[in-house]
């Protein structure tokens, strides 16, 4: 088998990356654009629902709901026609370890967006008005996901794969937690969030170093240096060979299955993208695909995925078919996996999977919000900016040896951790 050649037209992407450093001492990673008159801008910090308080699940993500809703002098309805009135766009959002904000603007409004930015991160007004609007709204999400079925598949799996610590805990809380939720919740977890140790910042468009510089001082050269956020342990999925069963009156069956994965700095982990890739990666021409839902008609969907989080690195995916068929699909799940970690894929497969791979890479990169989003994922990552450039490569040399290998670590000997959601027979 030839290995999947990469287009030298490709430019490097690394090398159009240049690393700026302001007075203050802040890094960002910019990309300089003048095609479009369009600044982008991403930035993460060490958070997320992992530090929500005891009791107050949800509250990093009330507080991501909140910051635009008011900052400074401004209340809610003058933050927002402040950015309706120059097309600004400035976001937040939390995940499970990190914190995020985002911020686009034509460039000839840039000192608006980022005066706007500066008062969202550090004066964030948390009214009481705003928080019981953000607070009806997230319960109203909560009481959907109450007869849910992915929802309460999600929520199960996790409590039985890590019982106990933070990524066992719903993220976006529950009923009761986020009512409990106080303004005062709020206020300390912004005090600990906004810190420079940690800040990742990446920047593309209309805007040169200098300028950028100065405008990033200017927002986040008041933040203290360091603050103090709840150690989370490393942990390692439990629960192997367990299977739940959550009863929810409906005719079709969620299931969510998954085992420990592959961490991102693992040299095993790009081999195991490429063989999750052949096994159920979302593509037509996965096996899982072909297996449950061509071949037999169990589903309409299947799918796996590794997920590396800071302190853990999983295998999870999931289908919903009838009830009176999840037995058999889970059946055929696990055989597909057994499998692959006996044989292996074959030298058809790899090269498909790597061939997708590497040509669908492109399309992470064709916005500046995107370009933007990859190059602050990779810092949070913290993997250098030549991983551009190095990731398809590394692609195009995995090899059969190296599938075997994987596949071994991945999934021989080794039972899934399953939860189903709905009536399901047989099970």
């Amino acid at each position: 088998m030839n290995a999947p050649q990469i287009s030298t037209l490709t430019a490097s992407r690394a090398a159009r990356v240049q690393h700026v450093v302001s007075k203050a001492g802040l890094e960002a990673w910019l990309v300089e654009d003048y095609a479009v008159p369009l600044v982008a801008m991403e930035f993460a910090l060490e958070g997320g629902s992992t530090q929500d308080p005891d009791g107050r699940m949800g509250a990093a993500s009330m507080m991501a709901g909140l910051m635009d809703e008011g900052a400074g002098h401004l209340d809610a309805q003058a933050f927002h026609n402040a950015l309706d009135d120059k097309a600004i766009e400035i976001s937040f959002s939390s995940d499970s370890d990190s914190f995020h904000g985002r911020l686009k603007t034509m460039s000839r409004n840039i000192d608006a967006a980022f005066a706007l930015l500066k008062l969202a991160v550090n004066q964030p007004r948390f009214d009481t008005d705003a928080i019981e609007r953000v607070r009806a709204q997230m319960l109203a999400g909560l009481r959907h996901e109450a007869n849910d079925p992915d929802a309460l598949a999600g929520k199960a799996w996790r409590e039985m794969a890590f019982p106990g610590h933070a990524y066992g805990r719903p993220a976006r809380g529950t009923q009761d937690s986020v009512a409990a939720i106080t303004r005062d919740d709020l206020v300390g977890l912004h005090q600990r969030f906004m810190q420079r140790h940690g800040l990742k910042l990446a920047v593309v468009g209309a805007i040169d170093a200098t300028k950028l510089a100065s405008l990033l001082d200017d927002v986040f050269g008041g933040l203290p240096e360091r603050t103090t956020l709840t150690k989370i342990e490393t942990v390692t999925m439990q629960g192997l060979g367990t299977r739940k069963v959550i009863d929810v009156d409906v005719p079709q069956s969620t299931i969510r299955f998954g085992l420990p994965g592959i961490d991102l700095h693992d040299p095993d982990h790009i081999p195991a993208m490429v063989l999750n890739h052949i096994l159920g990666g979302g593509v037509f021409s996965a096996r899982l695909f072909k297996e449950v839902r061509e071949k037999r008609g169990l589903a309409y969907s299947v799918h796996s995925q590794l997920a590396s989080f800071r302190h853990t690195a999983s295998f999870i995916g999931g289908t919903s078919t009838k009830n009176e068929r999840a037995a058999e699909s889970l059946f055929v799940i696990e055989e597909e996996i057994r499998k692959l970690a006996a044989e292996g894929p074959s030298a058809e497969e790899l090269e498909k999977a790597q061939k997708y791979l590497i040509g669908s890479y492109d399309l992470r990169f064709d916005t500046s919000t995107k370009i933007a989003g990859q190059l602050a994922h990779l810092q949070a990552e913290g993997l250098p900016v030549t991983w551009l450039d190095e990731r398809n490569r590394l692609v195009a040399n995995v090899t059969l040896a190296d599938m075997a290998r994987v596949g071994e670590r991945l999934f021989k000997g080794k039972e899934l951790v399953v939860a189903v959601a709905g009536r399901p027979i047989g099970m």
